[in-house]
């Protein structure tokens, strides 16, 4: 059973991101900033990191908008 939009951490999402060709590129507070080229442009996305919580659904989507990775990328 596929989690969808739920139950994504901030560690999980960095991981996708860095296996999509994103790389650090700054934090302020609790949120780090990504950058990388998708959908043949640049992109930053943020990334909030708040422990181990759950990311909630809307900002997951958020997330996948910001990077230009399409959902069904994201949610395989």
């Amino acid at each position: 059973m596929s989690r969808g939009l739920f139950n994504w951490t901030a560690e999980e999402v960095v991981r996708f991101l860095r296996d999509h060709n994103f790389t650090p590129h700054h934090s302020r507070g609790s949120h780090m900033y990504y950058v990388g080229h998708a959908a043949g442009s640049f992109r930053m996305v943020c990334v909030p990191f708040h422990g181990s919580r759950a990311i909630k659904p809307r900002t997951l989507k958020g997330i996948i908008s910001q990077s230009g990775i399409s959902k069904d990328v994201w949610l395989d």
